[in-house]
């Protein structure tokens, strides 16, 4: 089937009757959101600052973030939410906002990795010459979360939630390319970062076993989002075309806020979730040596050999 014939059939599986609202006090909990200036990582942290929780935006742009922090403080009355502006192409950029959420917050309750790319030209980070989607969607978030994950232990019970997609169902990692410098593909290389994700999830959800803290990960489901605005013309006019059969970015954050927030899966780790419900990852995703190998590879690439949080079990 085409990329478009299983895009269709993944818009219609997702266009089900909504669910019911997710409603909890999340008084003194501390949440961070990645990517919360627009989108999926905004309607989530608006959600978690309807529930009274002390939320962190983190942000690429000052102007958008200052923005989003205005509307979500305007729009809850809660005033407990505060902006870290970070580039996740920069490890540096991701090291100082682990810093400053730690000095912001002395606990973390819920730590919500959301921020990708999706350029469709091959790019690099201009700090470590990195490939810019896994830089971003894959590296960015295993660097913050390990800088994070001592405060997450100290905080226990604390959960962890990364917005992976369906699309890694499509790929096997590659890990003699993994900066796709021979093939580049930009929906294959987005799949490819989504995989690792999930290879993440369960390798993080393995070590952090009886610390009480969990970590899942999430198909939000086929959402509009700026995420489409890198698309040449011609997909995005067939973009704008689908738009009124995709998730709005609160259906697409449902699963997000549910994972962050419900009771039900408080003790839950190492799961993909869909429409609030654990499913199958790919048959790839749940090679163990090859999330080994990754978290090792993960380990070099953002020079965390021997000080990442998350110890082997």
């Amino acid at each position: 089937m085409s990329n478009l014939g299983v895009g269709l059939r993944a818009i219609r599986r997702t266009r089900r009757s909504q669910l019911a609202p997710i409603d909890v006090d999340m008084h003194g909990k501390v949440c961070v959101v990645t990517g919360a200036n627009s989108g999926i990582g905004k309607e989530t942290a608006l959600a978690l600052a309807h529930m009274g929780a002390t939320v962190i935006l983190v942000c690429r742009s000052v102007a958008r973030g200052t923005d989003a922090l205005n509307d979500i403080k305007a729009r809850t009355g809660n005033d407990a939410v505060s902006l870290v502006v970070a580039d996740f192409s920069s490890q540096r950029a991701v090291r100082e906002a682990a810093a400053a959420i730690q000095e912001k917050c002395d606990r973390l309750d819920v730590l919500v990795n959301n921020a990708g790319v999706t350029p469709w030209e091959r790019r690099v980070t201009g700090e470590s010459g990195l490939e810019l989607i896994f830089a971003v969607n894959h590296l960015a978030p295993f660097l913050l979360t390990n800088l994070l994950l001592e405060r997450l232990k100290a905080s226990a019970p604390a959960r962890i939630v990364t917005v992976s997609s369906g699309a890694h169902r499509r790929v096997a990692l590659n890990f003699d390319d993994l900066q796709n410098e021979e093939r580049y593909v930009p929906f294959d290389v987005y799949s490819q970062s989504k995989l690792a994700n999930v290879y993440f999830t369960y390798e993080l959800a393995h070590r952090l076993r009886d610390t009480g803290v969990t970590a899942n990960c999430l198909h939000p489901g086929v959402v509009s989002t700026a995420l489409f605005r890198h698309l040449p013309p011609f997909l995005g006019f067939a973009v704008k075309l689908a738009r009124p059969l995709l998730l709005t970015p609160a259906q697409g954050a449902d699963t997000v806020i549910y994972l962050a927030a419900a009771p039900e899966v408080a003790t839950v780790s190492g799961r993909f979730f869909e429409r609030r419900e654990a499913v199958e990852s790919s048959p790839d995703s749940y090679d163990v040596a090859a999330a080994q190998r990754l978290w090792e590879v993960s380990e070099a690439l953002t020079a965390q050999s021997g000080g990442t949080g998350a110890k082997k079990g």
